[in-house]
């Protein structure tokens, strides 16, 4: 049994499509970031990180203690070892897909979760990031655009690059980007949302869907977040780990 960590973003549900597409048995644990919950010690022994995703694998590879796996890369790539699917053997195509998936984590994903960040959580009027951040979106959409020009998917068949890229694909409507600019991004996106592993774990019937309102939070959400609770509990994370380590 796999403990999933979950919160419905679009790192998140990249796990919870994996795990559907594999047919491994898992339990959600969902997690209100809103309350903090990912801030509490407790879940900072499961992902040092304190971000969502994380799974814990209580069969894992190799056998022994429960296996702690943060970052949704790292929890993608341990999946399709795991299991021996949605990642190809070739080692060619395998290369291909890894590449892929480390454009999604280093880029695709950074670059417009920023975009997100100023255009509907932070304060209003900031102009230079907002158009920094979009336009880097849409570079990096024209990189996706010209490889699904040449390809179906992204390693050549469907693999974890895909899943990776599928849910931030999923977002851009958020930020006011409109998919219909990039068809054969478009045609690789509806082609994905119609498997019933990906409506099954992104939760909805319509998994095309995304709202676009701009969330209003209190001060103590956002300080969950972005402010200082986030930072005060790494911190405090990192004295504890200081002081508890035994001299060599």
């Amino acid at each position: 049994m796999i403990d999933v960590f979950f919160t419905p973003t679009p790192n998140g549900h990249k796990v919870s499509i994996m795990l559907e597409e594999v047919g491994l048995p898992h339990t959600l644990i969902k997690m209100d970031m809103l309350a903090g919950d990912h801030l509490t010690p407790e879940y900072r022994q499961v992902n040092p990180n304190g971000r969502l995703p994380a799974i814990v694998d209580h069969d894992p590879i190799g056998g022994g203690a429960p296996l702690a796996i943060m970052e949704s890369g790292a929890i993608l790539l341990y999946l399709a070892d795991k299991t021996g699917k949605l990642l190809p053997e070739d080692p060619r195509a395998r290369s291909l897909a890894q590449q892929w998936l480390m454009w999604q984590m280093a880029s695709y994903g950074p670059m417009q979760g920023q975009a997100h960040h100023f255009i509907r959580y932070a304060p209003e009027g900031q102009e230079y990031p907002v158009e920094r951040y979009r336009k880097e979106t849409v570079r990096l959409l024209n990189v996706l655009e010209r490889r699904l020009s040449e390809a179906d998917y992204l390693a050549g068949e469907y693999s974890i690059a895909d899943i990776a890229a599928w849910p931030w694909t999923r977002a851009i409507r958020a930020i006011d980007l409109d998919l219909a600019d990039f068809p054969a991004t478009e045609s690789w996106f509806e082609k994905i949302a119609i498997r019933p592993a990906v409506q099954s774990g992104t939760g909805v019937k319509n998994a095309s869907n995304l709202s676009s309102a701009r969330p209003v939070l209190t001060e103590e959400q956002w300080s969950n977040l972005f402010g200082d609770n986030l930072h005060e509990s790494a911190r405090a994370a990192a004295e504890k780990a200081h002081s508890e380590r035994k001299p060599a």
